[in-house]
């Protein structure tokens, strides 16, 4: 259920927070603060602990190191992952509850006025105290009544996609998504000031994601997302936070340019690094090759402070894991693989497909797009057999479906272990694997042994994806298989769909996933459907949706041609017999300082024999000589010190 928290600040501050989850820490000492116009993209990936934070904030969770600082007055909006929902209203009374707090405020104002009337102390205090009561709430209800109410009410429903026919309807015959849309329409019309929104675009369509943008674009308080939907945050946020192995990385950038830059600091703090690491080692061989020649006593020990004293450079540790994975070779299928001629389908007297006609042949990737509602899943159940239909429908020779539905990972046994999940659906040869394709999602050690109950949203989905390669399929039909995969996991399947050689059915609503993808695009409306052969950027340009500008600009780059990438044999070996002169150069310069050292060494040791005898102190010019030739051999140490780094340094270039 969504949760409203009153608090009154311009900031919401969490500091050195630590959570442990099984073992395993999710947040170790972490710091941030919550501005007032801050749009926020929370990212990481699946169980990371993003929803964790959220219900941190909102005081959900209460096992924890640190301190949250909620102040009162402002009001907090909260969108958890999974939702109970309350069926006992229609679709507009359940969304026109986000007022009660007006209603309640109204009668209080209406008691009062009440208790005035009766009132005839005008010069006591209290009658005082009553009259700035009345102002007060009169102050507060001034720019809100019902018919404000009921404007805004319907304005918000129609933009998360509902018509005026569905708002007298009963919440309990939507679907779980459209039931969601209720709750996000209570949020916004709660106009709080801070929004904690998790994963709100998983059950909207395009459209309503677009208006969703919009809306979220304007809104005047805080805004903390998480969404695995690249353009969705590009296209809102002005900051990101990232959780990786227990830390937090934040930019005041949107996540494409946080992407960039993280890429960026990783390389600089390498470079830092690295060139750290060869100043110890440089300075290290220094005191080992001088450390017992007593000239050197005093620059030995110069240098093992310095070493002391060095603040190593921190180099970010990098969450490398990865989905590694590929579809299995698809057996080959009749040319055409699906042929649907006049297909009906009803819900009671909800008429959802009318006379469809589509024929989808070998090879084809195909998108399901459309409004919630407009049959895309009712016609993929059809296809792989878990509805009746009117019409007709031939799925072709040696058709072997594979199905992912929407919500698959609540399909899951909660009981079973993770290696259960799919020791019960593998047979043959494959089950002597199964350890092997669990690794492959990120399920290893004792991981396989988790029961699928505590599992995250993105983990349940991986591994409901990891039973799709049991088997090789021909004809792989996917409905929504993104939502809650975080976005490198999204990559990695697009990477997989792209390269899987069978025919691909899939119902999204995530343009950058769909984005070169596939290559041709139904659309549902109004019981019917209609064809775009192109992909999802064609379709939304024949559309004429907004927001094409921000997907255009995040169309795949084209790669440098491979002739600009392959350097010249020549050129590479020319390079190579300079760097072999350079070094055999630095060779040499390193062995004449290192004679001078020792030249510059007899010297202060003469002089400091001569300087013993109390006969040669009369010669002032010795302890002149003495302090100079010093300089000199410190000069001398630092020089040898600066080649002996150069040379290193060309010597590992060699190495590469």
């Amino acid at each position: 259920m969504i949760q409203i928290f009153s608090i009154f600040a311009p900031m919401i501050s969490l500091t050195n927070i630590s959570i442990a989850f099984g073992g395993r820490d999710l947040l170790r000492e972490v710091s941030f603060q919550i501005n007032p116009k801050d749009k926020i993209g929370l990212v990481g990936r699946n169980g990371s602990g993003k929803s964790t934070l959220l219900k941190l904030i909102v005081g959900e969770i209460k096992d924890f190191s640190g301190k949250v600082s909620v102040p009162k007055g402002l009001t907090i909006g909260y969108l958890p992952q999974y939702i109970e929902y309350s069926d006992t209203r229609t679709v507009f009374q359940e969304a026109f509850t986000a007022f009660d707090q007006y209603r309640i405020l109204s009668k209080q104002l209406d008691e009062l006025n009440n208790q005035l009337a009766d009132r005839v102390d005008f010069e006591s205090s209290d009658y005082q105290r009553l009259l700035d009561k009345i102002s007060e709430l009169s102050d507060k209800l001034s720019l809100h009544n019902e018919s404000t109410f009921v404007a805004k009410t319907e304005k918000i429903l129609k933009g998360l996609g509902f018509v005026q026919e569905d708002f007298d309807k009963p919440t309990s015959i939507f679907s779980g998504g459209w039931r969601i849309r209720v709750e996000i329409a209570k949020i916004l019309l709660k106009e709080p000031d801070v929004l904690l929104l998790d994963e709100p675009t998983n059950h909207l369509d395009i459209e309503s994601i677009q208006w969703l943008e919009d809306f979220l674009k304007t809104f005047n308080g805080a805004i903390v997302i998480i969404s695995h939907d690249k353009l969705f945050l590009d296209n809102i946020t002005n900051r990101t936070i990232e959780i990786s192995l227990a830390n937090i990385y934040d930019y005041p950038v949107y996540y494409s340019k946080f992407k960039e830059l993280r890429k960026i600091r990783r390389q600089q703090q390498q470079a830092a690094f690295e060139n750290q690491q060869q100043k110890i080692k440089s300075t290290e061989k220094f005191i080992e090759r001088f450390r017992a020649k007593a000239t050197k006593a005093s620059q030995v020990q110069s240098r093992i402070k310095m070493l002391d004293k060095l603040e190593e450079i921190e180099f970010e540790e990098e969450d490398n894991s990865t989905l590694n994975f590929v579809f299995p070779p698809a057996p080959r299928s009749g040319d055409i693989v699906v042929n649907a001629e006049a297909l009906s389908k009803s819900y009671g007297d909800k008429l959802v497909l009318d006379e469809i006609d589509i024929t989808i042949e070998r090879g084809e990737k195909i998108a399901f797009v459309g409004k919630n509602g407009e049959g895309k899943t009712t016609l993929v159940r059809v296809l792989n057999n878990e509805t009746d239909y009117n019409g007709k429908l031939k799925i072709g020779h040696n058709v072997k479906i594979g199905y992912f539905a929407q919500n698959q990972e609540q399909n899951l046994d909660m009981q079973n272990t993770v290696l259960e999940t799919l020791d019960r659906i593998a047979v043959g040869e494959v089950r002597t694997q199964l350890r092997k394709i669990l690794g492959a999602f990120l399920f290893r050690d004792e991981d396989v042994d988790k029961k699928v109950a505590i599992l995250s949203g993105g983990e349940k989905a991986r591994l409901a994806l990891a039973t799709l390669i049991l088997q090789p399929y021909n004809l792989l039909i996917l409905d929504e298989p993104t939502n809650h995969l975080d976005i490198s996991a999204k990559e990695i399947l697009k990477q997989a769909l792209q390269k899987y050689d069978g025919t691909l059915i899939l119902v999204s609503h995530d343009r950058y996933f769909l984005d070169g993808l596939v290559d041709t695009v139904y659309e549902f409306k109004n019981h019917k459907i209609k064809q775009y052969k192109g992909g999802i950027s064609y379709f939304l340009e024949k559309k004429r949706i907004k927001n094409l500008e921000e997907l255009t600009k995040n169309q795949q780059v084209k790669t440098k041609t491979e002739q600009s990438k392959i350097k010249d044999s020549k050129q590479n070996y020319l390079k190579r017999k300079e760097r072999k002169r350079q070094l055999e150069k630095f060779e040499k310069m390193i062995a004449q300082i290192e004679d001078k050292i020792q030249q510059l060494e007899n010297e202060i040791l003469e002089m400091e024999e001569k300087m013993s005898k109390p006969e040669n102190l009369v010669d002032s010019n010795i302890f002149e000589n003495y302090e100079k030739t010093k300089q000199l051999l410190e000069s001398a140490f630092e020089e040898w010190e600066t080649t002996s780094e150069q040379y290193e340094a060309l010597k590992k270039q060699e190495l590469e």
